[in-house]
């Protein structure tokens, strides 16, 4: 891959005051337009590392570059749980980056339309969370993450908690965000079978403290649609992931 760094992290390592350390020599690139998976244990620093991208968590030592620092103030980040407002309608659900930036009511509702539009809810726009499915409230969250046009979206383990047609669905409909939309994507699972199936790129990471072991370049073919999951291609890939996955846990075991 030849696309510009959006942003670099160097050396990165992050303490926290318990003691734990979960990121030493994390080097890592983020390259413009890539889907790019950090694919790692539990517990190996990948959610952290996201965390230190995103500015939600400053690094203990090492440096976050931006090759523009407005960057910075374009991410997107869709946590684990869809964390929604319960009395909140998903409308107002998805407003409310808007809202915290003072956006009023009137002027963002074409941007919230346009969110709810991407993730197929317009219909649910009324609706309360409590009236949705696993797989809709985590729809939500993406239209939140996505309301405020974001150049660079973080993932973290967005479908972990879904069944597996719902997981299906969705890592489809988030491929067709991605070419879509030519956002720049960084996901972090520990599925071996998600991070092929997704990305063009995939960072093996080490168990805790976390730092990169390998990276594989996913060069199958898009779009990747339900055949892509039986192909003898993907087969060969997970199984290489697989291998480099096993490798990463036994060194830093």
């Amino acid at each position: 891959m030849t696309s510009a760094s959006l942003v670099s992290l160097r050396n990165v390592g992050k303490a926290f005051a318990n003691g734990i350390v979960a990121l030493d020599g994390l080097d890592l690139d983020v390259r413009e337009g890539e889907f790019l998976s950090l694919l790692g244990p539990s517990g190996c620093g990948k959610s952290t590392a996201l965390r230190v991208i995103a500015g939600l968590s400053g690094p203990s030592a090492g440096e976050v570059d931006w090759r523009d620092n407005s960057l910075r103030r374009q991410i997107g980040f869709v946590f684990q749980e869809p964390t929604l407002m319960p009395w909140a309608t998903v409308a107002d659900n998805v407003r409310l980056p808007l809202k915290l930036h003072g956006e009023s009511a009137t002027a963002s509702a074409p941007r919230v339309q346009e969110a709810l539009e991407r993730v197929g809810l317009t219909a649910f726009a009324g609706a309360y969370p409590r009236e949705l499915s696993g797989g809709m409230k985590m729809r939500v969250s993406i239209a939140r993450a996505l309301v405020t046009q974001p150049a660079l979206l973080l993932m973290d383990e967005p479908f972990a908690a879904l069944d597996e047609i719902n997981r299906f669905k969705l890592n489809d409909d988030l491929l067709a965000l991605w070419r879509t939309l030519g956002k720049t994507i960084v996901f972090v699972t520990h599925s071996v079978f998600e991070s092929v199936y997704l990305s063009s790129r995939i960072v093996v990471m080490t168990s805790r403290p976390g730092r990169v072991f390998t990276e594989l370049a996913v060069d199958a073919p898009r779009p990747r649609e339900a055949g892509f999951r039986t192909s003898a291609e993907y087969a060969a890939l997970c199984r290489k992931a697989s291998e480099a996955l096993a490798g990463a846990m036994e060194e830093g075991a």
